[in-house]
Parts: C-alpha cells; structure tokens; sequence
C-alpha cells in the first residue's frame, strides 16, 4: 500500500489508502455491497464485518484514506455532517456534563444544542473563540469538551484555533473543530492538535453535490469511541455513496485551490463596488482575522458573504439577476452556489439569535465553484447593475 507520509495533499488525495494492487488487480477500489460476511473465531461485536459497524471492507477502505488526508490516526465516514457531530457530543457528554462551544456555529449544530442538550441532561456556554481571555469564565468543574468552527457560516470567521488547542490541553477536554468550510486543503485541526475533527463531507470532500455524507477523524482511541456509538444509532454511510465520496476526494485539492482563488478574486471585485456594504472574507487584508488566518491557513477557502447598501430589496434584485450561480443552500460543489443563510442555513434559528450573531435577512453567501474567474465576475457584475 502507498505511503503517504512525505507527499503533498494533491498526490496524497489521489494514493492515500488505496492498494496496489487492489482486489482481483482492480485500479479502482470495489464496492463491497454485501451486508453478510463470514465471522472470525474470538471476534469482538464491533470488529463484525457489518455495514451497520462500519467495518466492511469498502468502509475500512474509506476510512483509510479519510485518514491519510486529515493526518490523524483514525477517521470513519457518517451518514450525514450532522451524524457526525451528534454522534461526537452523544461520545463525549453524558447527563450532568457541559460543554463549551464557539457563540457561531452552523444552524443545525446550533439548534441541536438550543433545542435538545437540556433533554439529554448535558448544559452548554457560548464563548467568543476570538477572545481566549474569556475561556477560564466558562470552564466548569463538569466541563469536557470545547467545541468550535474552522472558518464561521457565514460570517467567515476563524477563531483563535491554536489557543483552543492549548487551553483545553490545559484544561482537560476533548477538542472538537468542524472543518467543513476549509477542508484538509486549507487546514488540517488533527496536525495542529485538535483531539476530533468533522467534516460535512456533502461540501468539499465529495464536492460534486450528489451525496450526503459525514466524517470523523483524530486519535484511534477518540474515532474508536465515537465508531462504537455510531454503530448503536445506525447512523453509517452506505458503501455506494462511499465508493462516490472516495471517488470525489481524489480531486480535492484541484478543486479547493480553484475555489480558493474564485473566492479571492470575487471577494476584492465586490469589496471594490460602492453598492456593497460590507463582504466577509479572511482573505481580505481589511477582515478582523486577516493576520492571524494568513499564519493558520494554507487557503481562505471557497466561501464569502456580503451585504448590500441597499439593504434586502437590493439582495433580492441581485439574486433574480444571477446566471451563473444557482440560488441553492449547500456549497462545496464545483457549481457556484447563493443563498440567504437567514432562509437556509440558519432558519432554524429564532430572528433575536439570528441578529445577535450577525445573519441578517439581506446578507448573501456565495459559494465559489471552479467556472472561469472571469466567467464569475462578470456574472456578478451584470447582476450588480441591476442593484
């Protein structure tokens, strides 16, 4: 098998986990379809080849190369971004414990906690990851996990990251980052010391928009845990959309670097219109994060939002007028994509937790796919007349 220790993400993203030769001399890894395996004398009920146990042959497979590409020990592959994350906190938090979390996280995640943490007994503090000097405030003697984003939805924030490292080391908890929006091309959390990252691997991971799909990567120990709850809940990846995610990977870095810079160019032309409020992009030297992003990330990411002078009725002239992107929730897809967050994304949200962390009704987020820059902002120019 390819050992993937010294090569690049481009070369690791093609060879990582896959055998050569594969099966019956195959270049392509199979799908093992079958739910029936034969067991093993003294085999453990999680090393059962099960799909459900997310050990069958096309999931080890998987799992390997998720692995290799985040630089941790161990990844699995999750039915959903939001299975991953549920089935992380079910992991770490019993009733009675507490959790800290970033105050901006995605919708779902968000909900889940507002909505459903008080029934399952565990309770949560909302911290600015911006501000380590407010951590120690919300550290509680039943504290075991900090939870936080890589780069905000849909602000495009990136928090103090290194720092949530080293406080929870120092502190005794579990790190957990979702790193959706930067992928492994733009920041790999296991290699700067988070404890577990997650993907929704709908997004950039698979990136073709055809399969929805989550993962987990980090320690042996932590993934192992967290695989053992997966396989009570059920909430495990079919080997078909599996094979399609592994398939979609191989691309990731081609993809994410023509994203990246869609992103960077789209951001400095509509930070240049008079007609544009405000734009949310690290890669911007005016963003709050600009200096300290540049130091973290390889890449800024496929993502910008912004907001128009002319409020909600310019946002909604803007939309109407776009050729190129479809008006769409998701992202990550090699098709560029709009949305209001307010109506997709972040509509679970009450209007007064909406405001409070920035999403407004008139703010649009935009996600860059792989069209031709130029092709993009002249798009995005014709619409802009019409604001």
């Amino acid at each position: 098998m390819y050992s993937s220790d010294d090569s690049r993400i481009e070369t690791q993203a093609v060879h990582a986990g896959e055998q050569r030769p594969g099966p019956e001399g195959s270049l392509v890894y199979p799908i093992y379809q079958g739910t029936v395996f034969a067991t093993q004398p003294g085999e453990g009920y999680h090393d059962i080849q099960y799909i459900r146990l997310n050990s069958t042959p096309s999931q080890n497979y998987l799992h390997g190369k998720l692995a290799a590409l985040e630089g941790a020990e161990a990844a699995l592959a999750t039915s959903s971004g939001m299975a991953a994350v549920t089935t992380i906190l079910h992991s770490l938090l019993r009733a009675g414990d507490h959790l800290i979390a970033g105050d901006t996280l995605y919708g779902g995640t968000h909900n889940f906690l507002t909505d459903h943490a008080e029934a399952l007994g565990w309770t949560y503090t909302f911290v600015d990851p911006h501000d380590p000097s407010s951590w120690a405030a919300a550290r509680r003697p039943n504290t075991r996990a900090f939870l936080v984003e890589t780069i905000t939805n849909p602000l495009m924030r990136v928090g103090r990251l290194r720092d949530v490292v080293s406080f929870a080391r120092a502190e005794g908890l579990v790190s957990v980052i979702d790193n959706t929006f930067a992928s492994p091309v733009n920041f790999r959390p296991a290699v700067a010391g988070f404890d577990l990252v997650f993907n929704s691997a709908t997004k950039y991971l698979n990136g073709h928009s055809d399969l929805v799909a989550g993962t987990v990567a980090g320690s042996a120990e932590l993934v192992d845990k967290v695989r053992h709850k997966l396989n009570i809940y059920g909430g495990t990846l079919d080997p078909h959309a599996g094979f399609l995610l592994a398939r979609g990977m191989k691309t990731l870095a081609l993809r994410v670097r023509a994203q990246n810079a869609n992103a960077h160019s789209l951001a400095e032309f509509l930070a240049a219109s008079d007609k544009v409020a405000a734009v949310n992009y690290a890669g911007l030297p005016g963003h709050p994060d600009h200096a300290h992003a540049a130091e973290l990330l390889s890449g800024f990411g496929g993502m910008l939002s912004f907001r128009f002078a002319g409020g909600l009725g310019a946002t909604e002239a803007f939309l109407e007028a776009l050729r190129l992107p479809t008006v769409a929730p998701s992202l990550g897809g090699i098709e560029s994509l709009v949305t209001r967050p307010a109506i997709t994304s972040h509509a679970g949200m009450s209007p007064a937790d909406r405001e409070k962390v920035g999403v407004t009704d008139d703010l649009i987020r935009f996600s860059c796919g792989i069209e031709h820059p130029d092709d993009l902002i002249a798009d995005v120019a014709q619409a802009l007349d019409k604001v």
